[in-house]
C-alpha cells in the first residue's frame, strides 16, 4: 500500500508567532510611548478581552447578566481613571466582583467569574497607574521589555537546552532551563532599558527586573493551571500563532499587579504607586 502523502505544512507555528509579534510589538510600544487616552483605550480593550476569555473558559455565559456586569466594571475603571478618580475604580471593582458572584447565585462558575473580574480589573488599574505615575514612560517600557524577554528567552532556551520540567502537571513543555534563561535575559534587558534611559542605581533595577520576571512566569503558570483545569488548549484564537489575549499577557498582568503592590508597600500612592520605590 502506498504511503499517504501529507499536505505540506503551512507557515510554522514559530513563524506565525514571530510575524504576529513583529506587527503587534511596535504598535503597543508606540501607544505606550504616547500614553494618554490611546493607552487607556488599549489597556481597556486588553482587559475586556482578557475577561471575555476568562468567562468563556470558566463557564460564565458571555451574554449573561454577570458577564455584562464584569465588562461594565472594566469600563467604569477606565472612565474613572480618565476623570481623575482612579482610586474610586478599586471600589467599583470590589462591588462589581461581588455583584458577579451574587447574580450567578453564588455558584462555582460565579466564583470563577468574580475572581476573573477582580484579576482583570486589578490588571487594568495597575497598568494605567504605572503609565500615568512619575516616570511612567520609563517604567512601562521597562515592564514590557522584562515580560517580553522572559517569554521569548524562556521559550528559546527551553527548546535549546531541554532538561527537567518546571511543573509538568500544569505545563508539560516548560523547563527549568527555560525559566532560568528567561530570568537571566529579562534581567539583562530590563537593566539595559534603565541604563539607556539614564537611570541610576542599576543594581536595584536589575533586582526589580529579576523579581518581575519571576512573577511574570508565575502568571504564565497560573493561566496554564486554569486552562488545564478546564481542559482548554488556548484561551481563544484571537492572535495568529499565539492563541488568545490571555495567552499573551498573562505574565504582564501578574507583573503589573505585583509592581503596584510592591510600590504601595514601599510607600507609594494608588495614583502613583511606583513613587514609593524611589526610581525617579
Amino acid at each position: 500500500m502506498a504511503e499517504t502523502e501529507h499536505p505540506p505544512k503551512k507557515l510554522s507555528d514559530l513563524g506565525v508567532r514571530l510575524a504576529s509579534a513583529v506587527v503587534l510589538g511596535p504598535v503597543v510600544l508606540a501607544i505606550a510611548y504616547f500614553g494618554g487616552f490611546a493607552f487607556t483605550l488599549l489597556m481597556l480593550a486588553a482587559a475586556m478581552l482578557f475577561l471575555w476569555e476568562w468567562f468563556s473558559m470558566t463557564g460564565t455565559p458571555l451574554k449573561s447578566v454577570t458577564s455584562v456586569i464584569g465588562q461594565g466594571v472594566m469600563l467604569v475603571i477606565a472612565a474613572l481613571h480618565v476623570s481623575g478618580m482612579p482610586e474610586a475604580g478599586l471600589g467599583a471593582l470590589l462591588l462589581g466582583a461581588l455583584a458577579v458572584f451574587a447574580f450567578s447565585g453564588f455558584s462555582r462558575s460565579g466564583r470563577w467569574g468574580a475572581e476573573g473580574t477582580l484579576y482583570s480589573g486589578l490588571a487594568l488599574f495597575s497598568l494605567l497607574a504605572l503609565r500615568e505615575g512619575a516616570g511612567g514612560l520609563l517604567f512601562i517600557f521597562f515592564l514590557l521589555f522584562v515580560v517580553w524577554a522572559t517569554d521569548i528567552f524562556a521559550y528559546f532556551t527551553g527548546r535549546a537546552l531541554g532538561g527537567p520540567k518546571l511543573w509538568a502537571r500544569v505545563s508539560p513543555k516548560k523547563t527549568w532551563s527555560g525559566a532560568i534563561g528567561g530570568l537571566l535575559l529579562a534581567t539583562l534587558f530590563g537593566t539595559g532599558v534603565a541604563f539607556f534611559a539614564g537611570a541610576s542605581d542599576l543594581v536595584f533595577w536589575a533586582l526589580l527586573a529579576a523579581a518581575l520576571s519571576v512573577v511574570s512566569q508565575a502568571g504564565d503558570l497560573l493561566e496554564s493551571a486554569i486552562k488545564r483545569r478546564f481542559d482548554v488548549k488556548d484561551s481563544s484564537k484571537l492572535i495568529p500563532g499565539h492563541g488568545g489575549i490571555m495567552d499573551r499577557i498573562d505574565g504582564l498582568v501578574a507583573a503589573a499587579i505585583f509592581a503596584v503592590l510592591l510600590g504601595l508597600i514601599a510607600g507609594g500612592t494608588l495614583s502613583d504607586p511606583i513613587a514609593g520605590l524611589g526610581l525617579t
